[in-house]
């Protein structure tokens, strides 16, 4: 296996043990034991940490151990409401452009998801949830957009996935997503505002109430004296 290609499954690994809390906001993570956790050389390790201090999962500083990023309130918030005009921009560059095997990629993660999304783990639920927006932001065929997009995606992945876990409704994200797939192969813009107004017009609530729990009941934990690991060249 390439070096890449590992280093993108170390990442997913990763980013799922973020997902679910085994790392939590401002956790070290070692890169020595991941790496022997994983029976993986440091080299991929360190590559699948800098993807995600690129998505901004976690950050890195000199002679210490990345840890997982802990984002401000502002932050999120300022970041969804740019996320928001990137899905609405999409939605409509899609109606203006995507070919028909565009919309038949954007039908199939929409049935993928109607399909599964009751019995598969929260976590491949909401990875398809997230694949489905992405289609949309492919079929605009604005590249720039869809890379934007993505890394927007990206930063808020972790929040999302909590927001989306406050809620537990999941027949309410399914009939949104038919709205907005409804609205795009009928090429209806002002239909296709409105549906993702009702699928993300809660998205900074949720937010700032997500901050507001983590900040009750989480408390930070700060690296140990002596627990900084000085990265080596491989």
């Amino acid at each position: 296996m390439s070096g890449p290609t590992l280093a993108n499954r170390i990442a997913n690994e990763l980013r799922r043990s973020i997902l679910r809390g085994e790392l939590v906001p401002g956790a070290p993570i070692k890169e020595r034991d991941h790496a022997a956790a994983m029976g993986v050389s440091r080299t991929p390790m360190r590559e699948a940490i800098r993807i995600l201090a690129k998505e901004g999962l976690v950050v890195l500083s000199p002679s210490r151990s990345p840890v997982v990023s802990r984002p401000t309130a502002k932050e999120l918030c300022d970041q969804a409401v740019v996320l928001v005009a990137l899905e609405k921009l999409s939605g409509e560059l899609a109606c203006d452009h995507a070919t028909e095997a565009d919309l038949d990629h954007i039908r199939e993660a929409a049935r993928l998801m109607e399909e599964t999304f009751y019995t598969a783990e929260r976590i491949d639920s909401f990875e398809m949830d997230m694949a489905f927006h992405t289609t949309i932001a492919e079929a605009s065929r604005n590249a720039a957009l869809a890379r934007t997009h993505k890394a927007y995606l990206a930063r808020l992945w972790h929040a999302r996935y909590l927001t989306s876990r406050m809620r537990e409704n999941r027949e309410r994200v399914l009939t949104q997503h038919d709205g907005i797939l409804d609205a795009i192969l009928a090429r209806d813009k002002a239909a296709l505002c409105s549906a993702f107004d009702a699928h993300l017009g809660n998205l900074l609530t949720d937010l700032e109430n997500l901050m507001i729990s983590q900040m009750r009941d989480q408390p930070k934990t700060p690296e140990k004296p002596g627990e900084e690991e000085t990265h080596e060249t491989s």
